[in-house]
């Protein structure tokens, strides 16, 4: 095979890394979920809903940034043979969203209380070749841009005493094949892949390309990708899952490595510059091109909700200038005005993360996040709240009521707003600050 200039080689390289950056996040996480059986987050494959009703604890890694707010319903679906139906239960209130998103993390469609209501319902996910019409009584048909599809439910808990009703929920939440739910004839079940084993060491080698390759077959090429793919192909990176970094000539292969360490360097200086979720996270449509903002919020947190949906914000630095802000040797306060209080049409949080994991903290009142629904939350007498970030607990009762657990050392505090007014859309809403106290 006669492969480009070095220079170019490179600078594809970096380009298929941004892009593909998504797509083997996402892989990370299908991999143990879906795939590998005897791995303790196995969620029983393809085709199945697993619910954790509980709240997650530090001791929940399946995902970084994970929220406290509303427990998961995970599920996968492989759509290559036909299209899959969800059902839902009538909710009533309660706040919950099903999200459907493609192999590179994109969002393309959702069931919940914002986007169908709180009704009960019927929906199915179609594959990119499906072409049949929906089902006698259905109008609408999400349809997905690849051909296996991960959902991350998310269902409102009112607290510890909520955990068996919201249980309850969730066991209504139905997969079924569209031939199931119609009647039909079942058709024939697709070819089992050839799974690559996943490994953390990918992501920063030639090996990135390998796994890449074989999950371009699942992914269509799209206009918006094309030129990129051509070149990808150029590079023997076009799909048919043959590409092997150690058959390489030494020069490509040190070209791609090169090209490897430019996209991680592109991607590292983005982040720092990212502080809220508005443009993260969303559909094709709203994300368009823009691969290397998508790497951002995959990298900030996966699966993340588009900002209409589940807005999220937080500190990169403290008001001080300490990037990131470190519980070690100081306390900080967050302080929101009563006229400035988080505007949510569903409710807010402020959750903690130690970094560089970003995973929950580990504390003695087993407290990761804090909002308009604690018990007990201690507000100013003029209405304003103040939030008490810091490692070891407040003295007083009234800031104890008010006390976000820190690590000791670096940290990232995330304020989610579920159904988000339009003041923080637009901008006229804003975070603020972290307060660092002598």
């Amino acid at each position: 095979m006669e492969y480009p200039a070095a220079d170019i080689v490179r600078a594809t390289a970096a380009d298929g890394w941004i892009w593909g950056f998504a797509l083997l996040q996402n892989y990370r996480t299908l991999y143990p979920q879906a795939v590998d059986s005897d791995d303790p987050r196995y969620t029983g494959g393809f085709g199945r809903f697993r619910h954790y009703p509980q709240p997650f604890t530090p001791d929940n890694t399946d995902i970084v940034t994970p929220n406290n707010d509303t427990p998961y319903s995970w599920g996968w679906l492989d759509l290559r043979a036909e299209p899959w139906v969800v059902s839902v239960p009538a909710i009533g209130d309660r706040y919950y969203v099903l999200p459907f998103h493609d192999l590179d993390t994109v969002h393309a469609g959702f069931v919940g209380a914002r986007t169908t209501g709180q009704d009960a319902g019927d929906y199915p996910i179609a594959g990119p070749e499906w072409t049949g019409p929906p089902p006698d009584g259905i109008s609408g048909v999400v349809r997905a841009a690849t051909q296996f599809v991960g959902i991350l439910g998310r269902t409102y808990l009112a607290g510890p005493n909520d955990v068996a009703t919201l249980k309850g929920v969730q066991e209504q939440y139905v997969l079924r094949p569209l031939s199931e739910f119609t009647g039909i004839a079942t058709p024939g079940p697709a070819d089992e892949p050839a799974w690559p084993i996943w490994r953390e060491d990918c992501m920063d080698s030639a090996e990135f390309f390998a796994v890449l390759d074989f999950l371009l077959p699942f992914f269509p090429v799209r206009d918006e990708v094309r030129e990129l793919r051509e070149r990808l192909a150029g590079l023997g990176v076009d799909g048919t899952g043959t590409f092997e970094p150690g058959t390489l000539p030494e020069e490509v292969r040190a070209a791609i490595e090169q090209g490897i360490t430019e996209g991680r360097g592109r991607l590292d200086e983005a982040n720092r510059h990212a502080v809220k979720s508005v443009g993260l996270f969303g559909t094709r449509e709203q994300l368009g091109t823009d691969f290397l903002t998508r790497a951002v919020g995959v990298d900030k947190g996966i699966y993340g909700l588009p900002a209409e949906e589940a807005w999220y914000g937080g500190w990169a630095v403290d008001d001080r200038g300490n990037r990131p802000p470190d519980a070690s040797g100081r306390a900080y306060t967050i302080h929101f005005p009563a006229d400035a209080l988080p505007p949510a049409r569903f409710f807010w949080s402020a959750t903690m993360y130690r970094l560089p994991e970003r995973l929950l903290v580990a504390n003695p009142i087993d407290r990761y996040s804090i909002g308009d629904r604690t018990p007990g939350l201690h507000y100013d007498a003029d209405g304003g709240l103040t939030l008490y970030v810091q490692k070891g607990r407040p003295a007083d009762p009234a800031r104890a009521a008010n006390w976000l657990p820190a690590p000791d050392g670096p940290f990232s505090v995330i304020i989610r707003m579920y159904g988000p007014d339009s003041a923080v859309l637009d901008g006229s809403w804003d975070l603020p600050p972290l307060t660092a106290q002598d």
